[in-house]
């Protein structure tokens, strides 16, 4: 983990940070207010916040309302409804929480209103994860929609990325991670250390992957190159050629009894594994979390060919003006002081704005779940559940170990629909 200082000189070197830059040119004024100016004082706000249930915290919106007197109305949906409401709705909604991979579907329709980095306080603080694609200095893997390929805009209405930053924001970074596959250790007894060991026969009726068609054939993907079946030049997006092999391997796993399930729910991801049904399978941090919070051994397996990597942020309508508009700007600065990014840090997801977080942290819980060490005391959950005992280690180490060691992001393929048809094949099978 890069320690503050090394942080904070490369978030402020103005030379080597355009949004830095952008930032220090005529914003007097513009925050004199304070970062969360008082719009709520005039009358009630209130913004719907469109996205999926697990990005829909009630905590969050609870704090939020006490610190701004503004509202959030959740509208809770699938990933995929995210993307058909914002291309073909974009009047029903006044906060997107939307993954990075979708806006490849979303900004070609003028639909999303690009985020000016002059109203945003911590914008030259947002990690360079997002704006250089690098931890610690170091570039990481940017098969699939690596959030930098999709991170700036060429003006506030435009319909084209930027190569390079520039003033204007497609998404504020909200929850990102790298996942890899989720075992029980206390059911498996050996070192997994691969993704290769989702199809090993050893575990039949026992693996599950994620049904989801984007994200479950990257997983597959992983699985089939480190089996050295197949070399992908980008996992994220594939040949049909290559769809056709990832499929075909998926397909002979399943004939022969490889999977117990092939879930979409979050909760079934948790049952599956705290029942003992599954011990290994594809799973998200917070659901291994959830896991372990019923006292039932859990581990997301940090594996040697790297991570799968996933992103969301936070986008606005192009529509979006006056003060609801303003409430947006302050939502987002509000998300990025300090409160939200500490919350997420605890869920096992990671924030947008490291500094601000740690700020909120405890030493011990900032060192647990940031650094990598030993937790100096037991850690909680946000709920006060008991789910790390002084002594025990996070999973995957550092940020800078997990981040730095992503071979994709999820992606939404050229040849999406292709894709998607050959998936419905793998589940019908």
């Amino acid at each position: 983990m890069a320690d503050k200082d090394s942080r904070n000189n490369d978030s402020c070197n103005s030379a080597a940070n355009p949004v830095r830059r952008t930032l220090l040119k005529g914003t007097a004024g513009i925050l004199a207010a304070g970062a969360f100016p008082a719009i709520h004082a005039q009358e009630k706000v209130v913004l719907r916040y469109l996205g999926t249930a697990v990005n829909q915290d009630k905590a969050i919106a609870e704090k939020f309302k006490a610190d701004t007197g503004i509202d959030l109305q959740y509208i809770p949906v699938t990933t995929d409804e995210v993307t058909k409401r914002a291309v073909t709705a974009p009047n029903s909604f006044d906060l997107l929480d939307t993954e990075y991979f979708s806006l490849r579907n979303i900004v070609p329709t003028g639909n999303l209103k690009g985020i000016d980095a002059k109203r945003v306080k911590n914008a030259d603080k947002i990690t360079p994860l997002f704006t250089k694609g690098e931890v610690a200095g170091k570039k990481v893997g940017d098969q699939g929609t690596a959030p930098k390929k999709v991170m700036f805009l060429t003006g506030e209405r435009s319909k084209q990325f930027a190569a390079e930053p520039t003033q204007f924001v497609t998404l504020i970074p909200t929850t990102y991670n790298a996942d890899t596959l989720g075992i029980r250790p206390d059911l498996i007894k050996r070192p997994i250390e691969s993704w290769k060991e989702l199809l090993n026969p050893e575990f039949k009726g026992k693996a599950a992957i994620l049904n989801i068609p984007s994200i479950g054939i990257m997983d597959a993907a992983m699985v089939v190159e480190a089996m050295g079946i197949h070399k992908y030049a980008d996992k994220g997006n594939m040949t049909r050629a290559e769809i056709d092999l990832t499929i075909k391997a998926l397909i002979e796993a399943k004939r022969a009894g490889q999977f117990r399930s092939l879930w979409k729910d979050f909760n079934e991801s948790v049952n599956l594994m705290s029942s003992g049904e599954v011990v290994i399978q594809s799973m998200w941090s917070p659901a291994v979390t959830a896991v372990r919070s019923k006292g039932i051994a859990c581990v997301f397996q940090p594996l040697k060919e790297g991570y799968r990597a996933w992103a969301s942020g936070f986008g606005l309508p192009a529509t979006l003006s006056g003060r609801k508009l303003d409430a947006a700007y302050e939502f987002i600065n509000w998300f990025l002081d300090g409160w939200a990014g500490a919350y997420l840090n605890r869920h096992g997801y990671y924030s947008a704005v490291l500094e601000t977080a740690k700020a909120k942290m405890e030493a011990y819980e900032w060192a647990y779940w940031m650094e990598g060490k030993p937790a100096a005391q037991p850690i909680k959950s946000p709920q006060g559940v008991v789910i790390a005992k002084a002594g025990e280690v996070r999973d995957g180490g550092s940020y800078e170990q997990r981040m730095g060691g992503i071979a994709c992001w999820n992606a939404v393929m050229d040849e999406n629909a292709y894709m998607v048809r050959k998936w419905n094949e793998f589940v019908a099978a």
